[in-house]
């Protein structure tokens, strides 16, 4: 008998291991596992993760983009005051960077932006230096909208494919060349 074990021989002429095969759930030859999970759980669990992780990474590339294009936007900044004054005082826009007073347009850059060139009151940013090889060379436009019989009223900024405000029109042209996708909501159509 094993010590400890709750079913006895009722006769002696059975053998100990006779009443060792009815115990219930108990095995002494059984080792009772309690060292964590078996190689197979792990390599299931390990499939999951993995899974998961290869359906994210899309969607954190996609933001990664959209991140850089938002940190880049306020290099614009630069060049609305000038465009806005040069509305405001003869209501016309300036044809390039020289006409509204600002430096030649491969020298405003930024972290992502290689070149800012303003064309016809328009502000194009063209993406480099360290931008996402989605976005390189591509160009985002910041057009002027105007209401024209009331140059009082500020110059609004129109980004990409952001639709124009009512009783505005819009000056310059869009020469916006990244996908919708990756633009931030205020770019977007609709």
């Amino acid at each position: 008998m094993y010590p400890g074990c709750p079913l006895k021989a009722r006769h002696p002429d059975v053998p100990n291991r006779i009443a060792g095969r009815f115990r219930f759930g108990y095995m002494p030859s059984m080792a009772i596992r309690d060292r964590g999970f078996s190689l197979i759980e792990m390599m299931v669990v390990l499939g999951i993760v993995a899974i998961l992780a290869l359906m994210l990474i899309p969607s954190y590339q996609d933001k990664l983009v959209r991140d850089q294009i938002v940190e880049a936007l306020p290099l614009a900044d630069i060049a609305k005051p000038p465009i806005a004054a040069a509305w405001a005082t003869a209501q016309v826009f300036p044809v390039d960077n020289a006409g509204a007073g600002l430096p030649p347009a491969d020298k405003i850059v930024s972290n992502f932006i290689s070149s800012t060139s303003v064309q016809d009151g328009a502000i194009h940013l063209t993406f480099g230096n360290r931008a996402n090889g989605q976005i390189k060379g591509k160009v985002l436009t910041l057009r002027p909208a105007v209401v024209a019989d009331a140059p009082v009223v500020p110059v609004a900024w129109i980004c990409g494919y952001a639709p124009v405000p009512d009783k505005m029109t819009v000056k310059g042209e869009n020469r916006t060349n990244i996908p919708a996708a990756y633009l931030p909501f205020k770019c977007r159509a609709g």
